[in-house]
């Protein structure tokens, strides 16, 4: 009998044991959260790098400029709350993509002690690019899954993290309070996206 083979027939037979071949109730270290986490994470982070070459400032770059693009414009301590990095070196990430052309920094219209963070047109058309490349990098991390489990995946992490986000919004632990986790950066704002509105001619059609 193959390995496959006789791993679908323990499955078969072991509640307990999925079609991959784990067996959840051994409590090994395979079936345990925080190591499936860091697991990943480490594979995402050797193979991300190369796909987000281009972007200045590497993938922190890149989360700006997801950010910028696809939410209300923003100024900088605000994207720095919203993604969860420091704002020193955020100033250093915003300085990397606008010396490269690709952001703005822009008074805001009402407030022009504020300079909003913008895309530029090379910075719209480097995030796509990037897009393309790190998803094919996700494909690959994630080959063991089918389509679906794939985005299956996809929501329930992002609904962890927004998980994760609210609890710290709602009374992150104190140094003085008993355990209390000290973090080496800020937690990323909890709030959703939204797509800004789209135009449309009287009849329904994109303007």
């Amino acid at each position: 009998m193959t390995s496959s083979a006789a791993t679908r027939d323990r499955a078969d037979h072991d509640p307990d044991v999925d079609a991959s071949g784990i067996d959840w109730g051994s409590g090994g270290i395979e079936t345990q959260f925080g190591w499936s986490i860091q697991a990943v994470y480490q594979g995402f982070v050797r193979t991300a790098q190369a796909a987000v070459a281009d972007v200045p400032a590497g993938p922190r770059g890149y989360q700006v400029l997801v950010a910028i693009t696809t939410e209300e414009p923003s100024s900088q301590l605000a994207l720095a709350q919203r993604l969860g990095i420091d704002k020193t070196q955020m100033t250093y990430v915003i300085d990397a993509l606008a010396a490269g052309g690709h952001v703005e920094r822009q008074p805001h219209p009402r407030d022009r002690r504020v300079r909003q963070v913008v895309p530029t047109d090379a910075g719209r058309a480097l995030l796509a690019t990037a897009r393309v490349a790190l998803g094919e990098v996700e494909d690959g991390l994630m080959g063991a899954l089918a389509p679906d489990e794939r985005t299956a995946l996809r929501r329930l992490l992002a609904r962890v993290a927004l998980g994760i986000g609210d609890a710290a919004e709602a009374g992150p632990a104190t140094a003085d309070e008993p355990g209390a986790a000290r973090l080496e950066q800020p937690v990323a704002a909890p709030h959703r996206s939204r797509r800004p509105a789209r135009r449309t001619t009287p009849d329904g059609e994109p303007a």
